[in-house]
């Protein structure tokens, strides 16, 4: 255990050189006449939730579960643990002063069955390890807003139980149902839009900064590093959280017409 209270529990060996139906009402739209604020949360306090020792093993204990390749410093999951041994104390004080800057993910093409590529990008594992600790507290933050028929990577929600809902709702006698997709959707989406929407339930400047430091970080393909303007890099433990946030404007927008279930 360092100084700060975080614990890790196996070792490896870093390199030293290496530094991402009826309407229902939303409990997230405002009603005429409220004015759209944030909840009241002191600043920087969500960030010390994302550091608290209990969210660090959690987020620790999902990068070594996961597993993955290495990114661009080319760290294996297994160097990670010793490696923050070694340098958490100095990467903390960083994310606390925000002046961390997270890595380049490297770019990964997997192919499609239509001849296409979907881009990936792979984060370094500290980047990873970092990402899954906001992730946990951004999915805490807004998992009580989001719509309740959406199944979509959120805990304890499944692709099963969205087929149990539209199962209910065909017997309610709906008989249409629209199979459709976003195209390019994580390659386009506008981060100072996403970034907006965020803050209503992470009203946390110094988070938000971290988060938007994630968006435009940058991706590493061959020997050049691409700067990433728009989107959502696929591949990252915080893009299956920020995609909802996106996307819940829509679900309750297409509830607003009619039953949903995504």
């Amino acid at each position: 255990m360092n100084g700060e209270g975080y614990q890790v529990k196996s070792s490896g060996n870093a390199s030293d050189n290496r530094p991402e139906s009826a309407v229902t009402t939303s409990r997230d739209e405002p009603a005429a006449g409220e004015r759209d604020m944030p909840e009241s949360i002191p600043n920087s306090a969500l960030l010390e939730r994302v550091l608290e020792r209990a969210n660090l093993q959690r987020a620790l204990k999902q990068v070594r579960s996961n597993q993955g390749a290495p990114g661009i410093d080319g760290m294996t999951v297994d160097e990670l643990p010793d490696y923050l041994r070694h340098h958490w104390r100095e990467i903390r004080a960083q994310l606390v002063a925000g002046t961390y800057r997270p890595q380049p993910a490297r770019r990964v093409e997997i192919p499609k069955p239509d001849g296409r590529k979907r881009f990936l990008g792979i984060p370094t594992v500290l980047d990873r390890f970092i990402q899954h600790a906001i992730a946990q507290v951004v999915q805490a933050q807004w998992e009580p807003h989001f719509h309740p028929w959406s199944y979509g990577f959120r805990p304890q929600r499944s692709a099963h139980q969205a087929v149990r809902q539209s199962q209910a709702d065909i017997r309610e006698g709906y008989r249409w149902v629209v199979d459709l997709d976003l195209e390019a959707f994580f390659d386009r989406v506008n981060h100072d839009r996403l970034v907006a929407r965020l803050k209503r339930h992470v009203p946390d400047c110094v988070l938000l900064r971290l988060v938007n430091r994630y968006l435009k970080a940058g991706v590493r393909v061959g020997n050049r590093t691409e700067a990433t303007t728009r989107g959502v890099p696929q591949g990252g433990p915080l893009s299956p959280v920020l995609a909802n946030v996106v996307l819940d404007e829509l679900d309750w927008e297409l509830t607003r017409r009619g039953p949903l279930c995504r």
